[in-house]
């Protein structure tokens, strides 16, 4: 019996891949693998994903992990390389990179590389975090042509701010302002990420970038994965190690944050915040024992999580209870402890024993 475990399955990686093929046929795939591809394990999966044409990472660490691993594909870095000495590297490993500033573009005008690196020039539509403004567009793209140390021709991307918000309309504003400031410039671009490749249909471009969603995980408050025809690939695992007694009034946990209302059956999961599940997760937030959801009762603690089985249960010592996966979405769990998906499945310890099934 093991005490937490995440299965992931990929299959349905495979299948979520397929499906952002079929929404966005005419563009490339980037398959975002991140932050330990959103906590899916990075070598598993960028060896497994084969839909995918290039790969998108936040650090350079990521990319030669990859490289190490076997993987030949095209690979970016999304906040572009952090310090000069970072590009004889990106040269040695084949690894692109974004530019969003005036240091990293002085950078490569001042490097002694022995071949270009392909650049992406990220545009500041609208979200205001990383990316040259639109008034420094031109000046940018003028000097990055003239830079020998870097391929040409340009090529040219952006991010969305709100795009899971369906009634703002601001993502529409940074489609057309990134339209019409690279139009006519030659060069791939790319504009959508996981929310934009579902619901703003003109930001599919020459590139998509799948993150959540080719891990099963839905972008939007108000729609599931499975509702949108995706399917979790990470399943959280965990066993009953206690079936006990609990009288009503009787207070469960650190702080006694929960009393029993009734006299009832109480399982303990092996699993807690060392794990990486959420310490906050309230009261009433869903676990699946035995094919129906219960609530847990009491306060997360570092190995160890409590649950209100109820009066009538007959579950016992050993039995599997699912955190969250395909029977209980991500999503909903999230949506209990007042954080986002993401959250869960990026902060998973090395506690957590990884399983891969195909």
């Amino acid at each position: 019996m093991k005490a937490a475990t995440a299965t992931i399955n990929l299959n349905a990686l495979a299948s979520n891949l397929k499906k952002v093929k079929e929404q966005s046929p005419e563009s490339k795939i980037m398959a975002v693998v991140k932050a330990n591809a959103y906590g899916h394990g990075l070598q598993h999966v960028a060896t497994h994903a084969h839909g995918a044409d290039a790969f998108g990472v936040a650090r350079i660490e990521e990319a030669l992990q990859m490289r190490a691993s076997g993987v030949v594909k095209p690979i970016l870095l999304l906040e572009g390389f952090y310090s000069s000495g970072d590009l004889p590297v990106l040269v040695t490993n084949n690894i692109q990179t974004v530019v969003h500033c005036e240091e990293q573009l002085a950078a490569l005008e001042q490097a002694e590389l022995e071949t270009p690196v392909v650049v992406w020039l990220k545009i500041d539509s609208g979200m205001h975090r990383l990316g040259v403004r639109p008034e420094d567009f031109s000046s940018f793209v003028k000097r990055l042509k003239a830079c020998d140390n870097v391929a040409k021709p340009l090529r040219y991307m952006s991010h969305f701010g709100c795009a899971d918000e369906l009634d703002k309309s601001i993502t529409q504003e940074q489609t057309e302002l990134f339209l019409s400031l690279t139009d006519g410039c030659e060069g791939e671009r790319s504009l959508a990420a996981s929310a934009g490749l579902l619901a703003w249909e003109q930001s599919r471009l020459d590139w998509v970038r799948p993150g959540i969603i080719m891990y099963g995980v839905s972008p939007f408050n108000d729609k599931t994965a499975s509702e949108l025809g995706y399917r979790p690939v990470m399943t959280l695992k965990s066993h009953l190690i206690s079936v006990r007694e609990v009288k009503k009034g009787e207070s469960v946990g650190y702080g006694g944050v929960w009393t029993s209302k009734r006299d009832t059956k109480v399982g303990v999961l092996a699993i807690g915040y060392g794990d990486g599940y959420p310490r906050t997760a309230p009261n009433g937030t869903p676990v699946l024992v035995n094919g129906r959801e219960v609530p847990i009762a009491g306060r997360v603690s570092m190995d160890m999580l409590t649950v209100d089985l109820g009066p009538n249960a007959n579950d016992k010592v050993g039995d599997e209870a699912i955190l969250w996966g395909e029977l209980l979405p991500a999503e909903k769990v999230a949506a209990h402890i007042g954080t986002i998906a993401y959250e869960l499945v990026t902060k998973l310890t090395s506690r957590v024993e990884m399983e891969y099934i195909d």
